[in-house]
C-alpha cells in the first residue's frame, strides 16, 4: 500500500509529535503480523472471490475504533476522511476501505481465535525492548471494575383484559391487575449486581497492573454476580506477571487463592477480610491499611479507560466479546501511556527516545 502524492501531502501536515503518530513509529507493528495468521484461513481455502484486506491493517483500524469508542460504521467513515487514520493504517487516498461489515467479522475473529491476549504481551514486550516499561516488575495489583451490559432488561407492563381482549378499565380511568415484569436481555451473559443502593447489569472486568507505573499485563471477564474471590486464580495466570507480590483488595480473600500465590512462589498481598465473631487484629488492619496505599494505581487505570476509552460500557453482547473490548481498549491505554514519555526525531519514522523528564 504506497501513498499517493496527494495522501504524502496530507501526511506532512500531520504533528509528528501526536500521541497517535509517536505510537505508529514506537511499536514494530510487523512483528505482530504473525500473531494474525490464520485469521483468513476460510477465504483463502475455499479461492476466487475479492482478496482479503491486510490482517496487520485490520488489526489498527480495530485499535482506533476502540481508542475513540467507535461503531463499526463510525470507524468504516472515519478511515474514508481522517487522515491520520489512513497514515495509522498505512493507507492512501486510492485505497480501498473495509467496510462496517468486514471490521466487525476481524474483530469477531480476533476474539474467537484468541488472539488478544498474545498481542497485549507482545506489544508489552516491546514496551519493555524501549526501557518504557519495567521487565520483571516487583509488584501487580489486581482489581475488578463493572461494565454496563449494552443491553439492560426492559420491563413490560401486563393489563387485565375482558373476553374481547381490550384492557379491563374502572370507572375512574384505572386498571386492574397491573403487574411489571422483567424481559430476559439480550445479553444472555451479563447479570445484575446491587452494590450499595445501586444496581447494575453487566459484567465485572478484572486487570492487573505493574504496581510501579500502571501498564495493563491482563485481562479477565466475567459476568457481574460472581464472586471476585472465585476469578483471582484465573485473572493472575493470564496476566503471565513475572511480580514477586501480588495486591488484591479483601473481595480475593480466601485461603486457596493465598495458597495459590505460595504455589507459584508470589508473596501475597491480599487484603484481610474480618468475620463474624473476628475481627481484625492490629497488625491485619496495620497490613490492610498499607496494601491499600498499593491499589491507588489500578484505580486510576479504571478511571483512565473510563474516562478516555469509555470502557464504563460495553458495546458487544457476551462475556467473550466485552473481555476482547476491554483488552483492545487496554491496549490502547498501554501505547497512550507510553506516547507520553516519550519524543520523535525528524523524519516521521525516525529514533524513539524516553522523554528526560
Amino acid at each position: 500500500m504506497q501513498m499517493s502524492f496527494g495522501t504524502l501531502e496530507l501526511a506532512q501536515r500531520l504533528r509528528r509529535d501526536s500521541v497517535l503518530m509517536k505510537i505508529d513509529v514506537l511499536i514494530d507493528w510487523e512483528e505482530l503480523r504473525s500473531k494474525l495468521t490464520g485469521l483468513y484461513k476460510r477465504e483463502l481455502s475455499h479461492g476466487g472471490g475479492q482478496e482479503p484486506f491486510d490482517r496487520l491493517m485490520m488489526f489498527k483500524a480495530i485499535l482506533l475504533g476502540q481508542w475513540h469508542s467507535l461503531s463499526d460504521a463510525a470507524l468504516e467513515q472515519a478511515l474514508y476522511v481522517r487522515i491520520d487514520f489512513l497514515q495509522f493504517c498505512g493507507l492512501s487516498l486510492s485505497d480501498a476501505i473495509p467496510d462496517e461489515t468486514t471490521l466487525c467479522r476481524f474483530r469477531n475473529r480476533l476474539v474467537s481465535g484468541n488472539r488478544l491476549d498474545d498481542l497485549l504481551a507482545s506489544i508489552n514486550e516491546q514496551l519493555q525492548s524501549h526501557g518504557l516499561m519495567i521487565k520483571g516488575a516487583t509488584g501487580a495489583v489486581i482489581d475488578a471494575t463493572l461494565i454496563e451490559s449494552a443491553a439492560r432488561p426492559k420491563k413490560a407492563i401486563l393489563l387485565e383484559v375482558d373476553t374481547e381482549g381490550k384492557a379491563v378499565q374502572f370507572e375512574d380511568g384505572s386498571q386492574p391487575g397491573i403487574t411489571c415484569i422483567e424481559e430476559q436481555s439480550a445479553d444472555l451473559d451479563a447479570t445484575w449486581l446491587k452494590k450499595g443502593k445501586k444496581s447494575q447489569f453487566g459484567y465485572r472486568s478484572y486487570l492487573v497492573v505493574d504496581a510501579q507505573n500502571g501498564y495493563v499485563r491482563g485481562v479477565h471477564t466475567a459476568p457481574a454476580n460472581q464472586s471476585e474471590m472465585i476469578h483471582f486464580e484465573a485473572a493472575i495466570k493470564g496476566a503471565h506477571i513475572e511480580a514477586n507480590r501480588v495486591y488484591a483488595d479483601k473481595g480475593s480473600a480466601s485461603n486457596a487463592n493465598r495458597q495459590f500465590l505460595r504455589n507459584h512462589k508470589i508473596k501475597s498481598a491480599i487484603m484481610h477480610r474480618a468475620y463474624k465473631n473476628k475481627p481484625l487484629s492490629a497488625r491485619q488492619k496495620l497490613a490492610n491499611k498499607l496494601i491499600s496505599k498499593k491499589r491507588y494505581i489500578v484505580e486510576q487505570c479504571f478511571g483512565t479507560a473510563k474516562r478516555l476509552f469509555g470502557m464504563g460500557r460495553a458495546s458487544y453482547f457476551g462475556t467473550a466479546k466485552v473481555n476482547a473490548q476491554v483488552m483492545l481498549k487496554s491496549i490502547c491505554m498501554n501505547l497512550k501511556k507510553a506516547a507520553n514519555k516519550i519524543f520523535v526525531d525528524k523524519p516521521p519514522r525516525g529514533v524513539v527516545r524516553p522523554n528526560a523528564t
